[in-house]
């Protein structure tokens, strides 16, 4: 009796078949969607809006910016590119902002951004207490750098990332949607970008709730993120400005939140301290816009993400000259 079983060629080449049938019929799938317009991007993080933004940036390529706006969905949605041109055309903003993302991860995507364009002199964090809840728990690298890094920066065929990142669920569910979400139908979660790569809220609409509930605790993993970016851009010469974004008054209200926007402003204060050139402005406390200007609780429409955006560069002047920066830094 042989000691291993005999397999049949005929079982080899079934086998082999049914694989090769398998994958076929996996990629005559994608092409079918990509053809309609129903392809999502490859899930590299498994976050559709994340996955489309690295979509973006692959499409259009950075020209040299030497501002660099990062956070979550606050500085994706509520940085206006042009409107902060107009009042310093010196400025070429990148928004580099992604929806859903701790602090943590959002430095960490700045750092891929930062080795990567090399013109940044000022990285803008735009924020609210919301993105220093949970940065110890978040899962970091919010992407795996040489994967994204070849598909964006070295533009590599997006294929075989459909296989390495496949997950069936998420794609179904991604293609029933990701067209009305391009064309911005989708009145809660459009995906659109302008020219900077942020994404404009253009809605008239209120969100049926406001959402965020009360921050119950800030993370301090969160604040060793912003500290350890603030070090790096200490060392390199560059700046960390950080502006806070405008919160509901009725979700201040309604959750008690005065004690805790004190802590986060004096501990962010307490981050950016490392690097003297670094500036800290409470875009919340400086009501520059009202009521009306809100989709939830900390979601702008876009008229008031230019009313803001003016603001803030009024604030926390980007770019500043040679000679500013060298007092701001003993």
């Amino acid at each position: 009796m042989p000691l291993f079983p005999v397999v049949r060629p005929r079982y080899i080449a079934t086998l082999l078949g049914s694989a090769l049938g398998a994958l076929g019929l996996f990629y005559a799938g994608l092409f079918t969607l990509d053809a309609t317009g129903n392809l999502p991007p490859p899930a590299f993080t498994n976050s559709i809006c994340v996955d489309e933004k690295l979509a973006f940036h692959r499409q259009h390529p950075a020209r040299d910016p030497n501002l660099l706006v990062i956070g979550s969905s606050v500085a994706w949605r509520h940085f206006d590119g042009a409107a902060l041109v107009e009042e310093a055309p010196q400025v070429k903003p990148l928004n580099a902002g992604f929806c859903g993302l701790s602090a943590s991860q959002s430095t960490f995507a700045a750092q891929w951004f930062l080795d990567r364009t090399p013109s940044v002199r000022d990285v803008l964090l735009i924020t609210s207490p919301q993105d220093f809840e949970t940065c110890g728990q978040a899962g970091v690298p919010l992407f795996n750098s040489e994967d994204v890094d070849r598909y964006v920066v070295g533009r590599a065929s997006p294929w075989l990332y459909y296989l390495r990142y496949f997950d069936p669920f998420s794609l179904l569910r991604n293609a029933t949607n990701i067209a009305s979400k391009r064309r911005g139908d989708s009145i809660n979660d459009p995906i659109v970008f302008d020219a900077y790569g942020s994404g404009p809220l253009r809605t008239d609409d209120v969100r049926d709730t406001q959402i965020y509930g009360l921050v119950r605790k800030l993370d301090g993993a969160c604040f060793d993120a912003v500290r350890a970016l603030n070090l790096r851009l200490k060392g390199e010469g560059r700046r960390l400005l950080v502006a806070t974004t405008p919160l509901h008054p009725d979700w201040k209200h309604g959750t008690g939140a005065a004690p805790l926007l004190a802590e986060f402003n004096q501990r962010m204060q307490a981050a950016l301290a490392v690097n003297p050139a670094s500036e800290f402005w409470d875009g919340d406390a400086a009501g520059v816009v009202g009521r009306s200007a809100f989709f939830d609780a900390i979601h702008l429409r876009w008229s008031a993400a230019r009313q803001y955006t003016r603001a803030l560069g009024k604030a926390l002047p980007p770019i500043l000259p040679a000679f500013q920066l060298q007092a701001a830094t003993p």
